[in-house]
């Protein structure tokens, strides 16, 4: 990242919100056992999203220097985005109440300080989609939203065109800040490529733009592109990362960028409430996660890929994959036809039948996450086996054909309850 110097603001997703808070999304592959009355006991391996993750062991030599204080320092984290160890701050902030400080509206508030401003992003991005409007609300700043590309880019040339014309307009809001997402999410997990950012970032120096990166699986993109996170962030001028997805740690994200842009995030993370207190322990796993993140990552990558590929052979009429889509730990799975709806279908895959024993061998429990009408998303942590990954892809395999054969019948199979058929 270009001349930044400091790391700060961790934010906690708190393990112990109840589940109202933590939503449909929250991540899945529950491991270990369950049982349901009449049934074999079932192996539960889903997937939705991956801020689910088991923590690791607390390691208190790492919680020891990074103090209790809600300005506690952590030059680790500055040091894999390619920030110097010496200058680096980070500190934990409460989600809740009114605190729910999170670091993409922050860095779109110290980037964007005129009300009515205006942040181009993606149409489909978290910023944009999934923050009910935060920078609206809260900061006044404007959203342009442009169409995103298959691999999660925007158009150079319409990027251009729409900087260029609110430039030249006396009635257009006024661009500030271009944000990127990478991995994109809502892409099936694409990492943008580095010449892509490298573009970017020669038409916001042309136009005077700062550049954010949201960055939550910042960590995905580096590794599979086999290049230090540093490689990626030298195009932006701030980036966010998040701790409770693919790396494990139960809780935390953190905003970087340059010295006066975190002291203003100083500022407006107090602003809205934000501050926790003894937060070295929650901090100390995300740096586990950071020291052990290739193996884990590439193994997810990994996994990822070949539950893709297992689709693609088994080569069932009600859902596909495209193979070329799949670059990081996350599957987009199409579905074919009216029937199932991807609601339905997750239902089923979620279930567990004394059938389901009698032919597989096995009683699987995989939930997975309904994205859109015709599309259902599989997200894969460090929690996540190989071993799981075949279970689910069988169990899989088992839902679909018997969707066919009714379907083949003539007849229309509705979703069982929750707890078995």
């Amino acid at each position: 990242m270009r001349g930044l110097c400091l790391a700060m603001l961790t934010f906690t997703r708190f393990a112990s919100l109840p589940s109202c808070d933590r939503g449909p999304q929250r991540a899945a592959w529950e491991r270990g056992t369950c049982s349901s009355p009449g049934l074999m006991r079932a192996r539960g391996c889903g997937s939705r999203a991956s801020p689910s993750t088991s923590p690791p062991p607390p390691p208190v030599q790492h919680s020891q220097h990074l103090g209790d204080r809600a300005g506690a320092r952590c030059p680790q984290e500055a040091a894999v985005l390619g920030l110097p160890r010496c200058a680096a701050q980070s500190a934990f902030v409460c989600q809740r109440g009114v605190a729910r400080s999170r670091p993409l509206s922050l860095a779109v508030m110290c980037h964007c300080q005129r009300r009515g401003a205006q942040v181009i992003l993606g149409r489909d991005s978290h910023l944009h989609v999934y923050e009910h409007g935060g920078v609206a609300q809260v900061a006044g700043v404007h959203s342009q939203a442009l169409p995103d590309l298959p691999d999660g880019t925007f158009d150079l040339e319409l990027l251009e065109l729409t900087i260029c014309e609110a430039h030249g307009s006396r009635y257009h809001p006024r661009p500030e800040l271009v944000c990127l997402e990478n991995t994109h999410s809502s892409a099936g997990g694409r990492v943008l490529p580095l010449a892509y950012l490298q573009q970017v970032r020669g038409l916001a120096d042309r136009y005077r733009l700062q550049v954010h990166m949201d960055g939550a699986r910042l960590m995905n993109a580096a590794v599979a592109q086999n290049v230090e996170p540093a490689r990626i962030t030298q195009h932006c001028d701030s980036v966010s990362l998040c701790f409770s997805k693919g790396l494990g740690a139960p809780a935390g994200a953190v905003l970087a960028g340059r010295r006066d842009f975190v002291a203003e995030a100083w500022r407006m993370r107090k602003l809205l409430g934000g501050g926790m207190r003894q937060a070295g322990v929650l901090a100390a796993a995300a740096l586990v996660g950071l020291e052990h993140m290739g193996v884990k990552l590439r193994r997810d990558h990994d996994n990822a890929w070949r539950f893709a590929e297992g689709i693609q052979e088994l080569n069932l009429p009600l859902c596909s994959v495209n193979l070329m889509a799949v670059e990081t730990n996350i599957v987009m799975v199409n579905i074919s036809g009216g029937c199932p709806s991807p609601a339905e279908l997750c239902e089923h895959l979620r279930a567990v039948s004394e059938e389901e024993l009698a032919k597989t061998g096995h009683a699987v429990s995989i939930l997975l996450f309904p994205w859109s009408a015709h599309t259902v998303r599989a997200v894969w942590h460090c929690d996540v086996s190989a071993r799981d990954t075949e279970l689910a892809k069988k169990k899989l395999e088992f839902v679909a054909r018997k969707y066919q054969e009714k379907l083949t019948l003539g007849l229309w199979p509705t979703p069982p309850s929750v707890g078995g058929a």
